[in-house]
């Protein structure tokens, strides 16, 4: 037909300048060994999976998989009961029709688990649209943004996104936030909002909340916790680090995720001051502009959210989840291992050397262990490591086996004598 041709399979010619630069950059990635290959998993996530080119299964032990909740029969029912009775997407945006009853009433079980009172809670297709979406919508040029230095990436993304003026306080330091809040204030900032990861995911610590929110209030400050790492197991009922420190009520936001230990699959909230979630409704962009979660996605939520929310099935996993990192941690540290973090799942391995986590992981899955080396950008440089997460899923048997790959590893690479 006239104006129409057939298409060719040939990929467009990149300009040869700009294919060069890429090519080179990836080449000095390679040499460095910080280039990142993508394993393939030929199983459900678990505690032990089948990864493309090995002949048995592996101990995965970088997964977000905190509860083991990720192939937890009741969550997988529910998101197959979701999927019949609501069908497998809306095509929409929320204010257009993209809204459920079954969002509405996950909105709710989110704002009950954090307290109910006074709450409300909007749902993002990620955790990362949250922090991209919250700081833009409630601030101001007239406002600040006191940021960790070890926040999140998306949380970065999201603070340039907005015009309030940026300040950065040194990591878990509530002195120096002290120091940069006066500096806010001098300045003739109107509203200024503290931002911190509750749960460093490259380092396994945890954000002294407690401290920061009695400086933050000396100040009038608003308080938003990206507890990504924490939600659903961290505190003694799983409700995240605002729980652990004993400070639930004095933080405005918290911003989470559905992805990692309820139930794996994907997912982000806002939850806190219903008057602010409401203005995210009506100008956060990501939400805005993003279609709705699908409801195999919130049904699996829902019923991971309520399988934390009750003792009896959420103490036996915490026991066997706490029991798996201590253990990991105390063979390790007395095997010689640099261990960073304290007091969570996540234990980060220090190497230093991006080419030696990179060869230790690729000896340790040789093994039957599925870590992975992370280095620059995602870590400093000379700061590279292997990141261990736990899960409640792991027995004790695959926990002892995986610090004997380690302990075999580490002294043929001579990470440890």
């Amino acid at each position: 037909m006239p104006g129409y041709r057939l298409l060719s399979s040939k990929a467009p010619q990149l300009p040869e300048a700009f294919e060069q630069r890429i090519q080179q950059a990836l080449d000095n990635m390679r040499t460095a060994g910080t280039f990142k290959s993508e394993r393939i998993i030929q199983t459900p996530q678990r505690a032990s999976i089948q990864v493309q080119g090995t002949s048995k299964s592996v101990v995965n032990l970088c997964a977000n998989n905190y509860m083991g909740l990720a192939d937890n029969p009741q969550v997988e029912e529910r998101a197959h009961e979701y999927l019949r009775q609501w069908g497998n997407g809306l095509s929409s945006v929320r204010f257009i029709c993209g809204t459920q009853t079954i969002h509405k009433d996950l909105e709710d079980q989110i704002s009950g688990f954090y307290g109910g009172s006074g709450r409300d809670t909007i749902l993002y297709a990620s955790c990362f649209d949250a922090n991209a979406g919250v700081f833009e919508s409630l601030l101001t040029e007239q406002d600040a943004i006191i940021s960790d230095s070890l926040n999140h990436a998306s949380i970065i993304d999201g603070v340039r996104l907005c015009k309030a003026k940026r300040f950065r306080y040194k990591s878990g330091d509530a002195q120096d936030l002290e120091a940069k809040l006066q500096e806010a204030k001098s300045a003739g900032c109107q509203v200024k909002m503290v931002a911190t990861d509750g749960v460093f995911s490259m380092d396994g610590a945890i954000a002294p909340l407690r401290d920061i929110c009695d400086v933050a209030e000396q100040y009038n400050a608003v308080v938003l916790v990206d507890d990504a790492h924490a939600t659903g197991f961290l505190g003694d009922t799983g409700r995240g680090t605002g729980e652990y420190w004993g400070v639930s009520d004095r933080i405005h936001l918290v911003n989470s995720t559905l992805g990692k230990a309820l139930g794996g699959a994907s997912g982000g909230y806002t939850t806190g001051n219903a008057l602010l979630v409401s203005m995210l409704r009506n100008t956060s962009r990501p939400y805005l502009f993003s279609n709705t979660l699908a409801p195999s996605v919130v049904g699996a939520a829902s019923a991971a959210i309520s399988l934390v929310d009750d003792a009896k099935t959420r103490t036996p996993l915490l026991d066997q989840l706490w029991g798996n990192a201590r253990l990991f941690r105390t063979r390790m540290a007395d095997a010689g291992f640099t261990l960073a973090g304290k007091d969570h799942a996540i234990i980060p391995v220090m190497l230093g050397d991006a080419r030696v986590a990179s060869e230790m992981a690729d000896r340790l899955l040789a093994r039957g262990i599925y870590v992975i080396g992370f280095s620059y950008p995602v870590v400093p440089r000379d700061k590279a490591r292997i990141r261990v997460q736990l899960s409640a899923a792991h027995t004790t048997e695959q926990v002892n086996a995986a610090v004997d790959a380690f302990i075999a590893v580490g002294h043929e690479l001579r990470v440890i004598k």
